[in-house]
C-alpha cells in the first residue's frame, strides 16, 4: 500500500512549531493554537496512509497500535488539561480512561501494555471522534482562558506537544516493525528514502576540562535534562561520521555476530537467544543483504548509517573496532561545538552512559512526575534524533533512553577513543 502522507516536507507553516517559550510576554494565544493545531494535525498526517487493520496491529510488547497511539495522545490533554482547568468541561467517555492511559499509576488504572493490540473497540473513526472533541476543547480553553488560568496550563499544554511528538515517532517505529513481520512486506511510503549522509572522515578532539551539561535558556526542556551541572570530560577523539552499513558488513564478515570475547555477557545471550546474525529487519538473499524500510524491503546501501541495532550490538561493534562509545556528555560537548556530521535526523546514537538522574534531579510534581523519573534503570542514553522524529522535536540536551536489548527504533552508533 502506498502512501497518501509521508515523512518528507508538508505545507503546514514551518513556523507553526515549536511555539513561543512559556515566560514570552505578552502570551501568543495565536501562535499556541497554531503549535497545537500543527502538532495534532502531524499525527493524523502520520496516521494517514494506515488502514484500520493497520492501526489495528501491536506487533510485540513493546509496540503499539497506532489507533492506541492517536488515542493515548489525545486522552492525555483531556486528562491533564482539560479536567482541571476548563470550566463545566465534561469527559468525552470515562471507559477511554483505562484504555488510554499508558503508564500513569497516580492517573488511574489502565490496560496492560501487552494487551493493546486487543483493543478492537472503538474504531479508528471513533478514535477521530475522540481527537475532534478534544481539540475543540482545547482551542476553547487556550482561546478563553483568563490570563492567571493561561499562565497555569502552558507548561501542561507544552509538554502535552512535545509528548505527542514522541508517539508520533513511535507510530512510525511500531508500524515499520508490524510490517516487518508480514511476508508481503507493506509498504507505508512507495517513495521514502532514507536521507544522505554526509560520511566525513576525521574526528573531533575533545581536551580534558570541565563542561557545562543539560539545559539552559527559556525553550522547552524535559525533566531529565535538568539541573545543568558540571561535567568532567577527558581527552577523546570522537568520530565526525556515523557508523554505515558497510562498516557493518565488515563486522559481520569478521564474524562479530558469532565471537563471544566481543560481547557483554548479557548481549551474547540476548543474541542467541533472539538469533541476530544482522541489525533488525535485514534478512539475506541474493545477490546480498535487504532490509525492511518505510518504503518496503530494498537492498542495504554501503553509504547509509546503519540503524535498528541494539546498544549490545552497538557496544560489540565499538570492541571489534578498538573503539568505545561516548559518553552522552561527550557528546553533547563535541555536538555543541559542530564537530559531529549528521548528529540529528538519521539515527539516534548509542552513547556508553547510563540513564540515570543528574546530580540534583528532582521529577515534576504530581502525575506528571512519572514521565522521566521512574525509568531511570537499566537502561542507556541515546542522543540526537532520527529520521522518524518530528521537526521541531530534536534539541542539544535531549536525553532519549532504551533497554539495551531494544532495536526497534531507528538507533545507529559513532565511535569514540581515549586519549587519556
Amino acid at each position: 500500500m502506498a502512501a497518501t502522507a509521508t515523512l518528507r516536507e508538508t505545507d503546514a507553516p514551518a513556523q507553526a512549531f515549536p511555539p513561543p517559550p512559556v515566560s514570552a510576554r505578552p502570551v501568543d494565544r495565536d501562535a499556541w493554537i497554531a503549535a497545537f493545531r500543527f502538532v495534532r494535525a502531524e499525527t493524523e498526517r502520520r496516521a494517514a496512509p494506515l488502514s484500520p487493520e493497520d492501526q489495528q496491529v501491536q506487533s510485540m510488547a513493546d509496540a503499539s497500535p497506532t489507533k492506541w497511539h492517536r488515542a493515548h495522545t489525545t486522552w492525555f490533554f483531556e486528562q491533564f488539561l482539560l479536567r482541571e482547568h476548563l470550566p463545566g468541561y465534561h469527559i468525552h467517555d470515562e471507559r477511554l480512561h483505562y484504555l488510554f492511559n499508558s503508564y500513569y499509576v497516580a492517573a488511574g488504572p489502565r490496560q496492560p501494555r501487552v494487551m493493546r493490540g486487543l483493543i478492537t473497540r472503538p474504531t479508528t473513526e471513533e478514535i477521530a471522534g475522540y481527537r475532534a472533541h478534544i481539540d475543540r476543547a482545547v482551542e476553547t480553553l487556550l482561546a478563553q482562558a483568563a490570563p492567571g488560568t493561561l499562565e497555569a496550563i502552558l507548561p501542561i499544554l507544552e509538554i502535552g506537544l512535545f509528548h505527542e511528538q514522541q508517539h508520533q515517532e513511535l507510530l512510525i517505529t511500531d508500524i515499520l516493525h508490524a510490517f516487518a513481520q508480514n511476508p508481503l512486506h507493506p509498504v507505508y511510503d512507495a517513495e521514502w528514502r532514507f536521507p544522505k549522509a554526509a560520511n566525513r572522515s576525521g574526528t573531533i578532539d575533545l581536551a580534558h576540562g570541565i563542561h557545562q551539561v543539560g539545559h539552559a535558556g527559556d525553550g522547552f526542556s524535559f525533566d531529565n535534562e535538568h539541573p545543568r551541572h558540571d561535567s568532567l570530560v577527558l581527552p577523546v577523539s570522537i568520530d565526525r561520521a556515523l557508523v554505515t552499513t558497510g562498516d557493518w558488513l565488515r563486522f559481520m564478515e569478521d564474524g562479530g555476530y558469532s565471537r563471544p570475547d566481543l560481547w557483554l555477557s548479557d548481549g551474547w545471550l540476548a543474541a542467541q537467544a533472539e538469533g541476530w546474525e544482522a541489525p533488525g529487519y535485514w534478512q539475506p538473499g541474493e545477490p546480498g543483504w535487504t532490509c525492511m524500510t518505510l518504503g518496503g524491503r530494498r537492498p542495504i546501501d554501503p553509504a547509509q548509517p546503519v540503524t535498528h541495532i541494539s546498544y549490545y550490538e552497538a557496544d560489540a561493534y565499538a570492541r571489534w573496532a578498538g573503539r568505545d562509545l561516548p559518553t552522552e556528555f561527550e557528546w553533547e560537548v563535541a555536538a555543541r561545538d559542530g564537530g559531529l556530521d549528521d548528529a540529528f535526523g538519521l539515527v539516534w546514537q548509542w552513547t556508553r552512559s547510563a540513564y540515570t538522574a543528574y546530580p540534583g534531579y528532582r521529577p515534576l510534581p504530581g502525575a506528571l512526575g512519572e514521565y522521566n523519573g521512574k525509568f531511570m534503570s537499566n537502561q542507556f542514553v541515546l542522543r540526537g534524533s532520527s529520521v522518524a522524529t518530528p521537526e521541531g522535536h530534536a534539541r542539544l540536551p535531549y536525553r532519549n533512553f532504551f533497554y539495551p536489548h531494544q532495536r526497534w527504533q531507528f538507533t545507529g552508533l559513532r565511535l569514540a577513543q581515549s586519549r587519556a
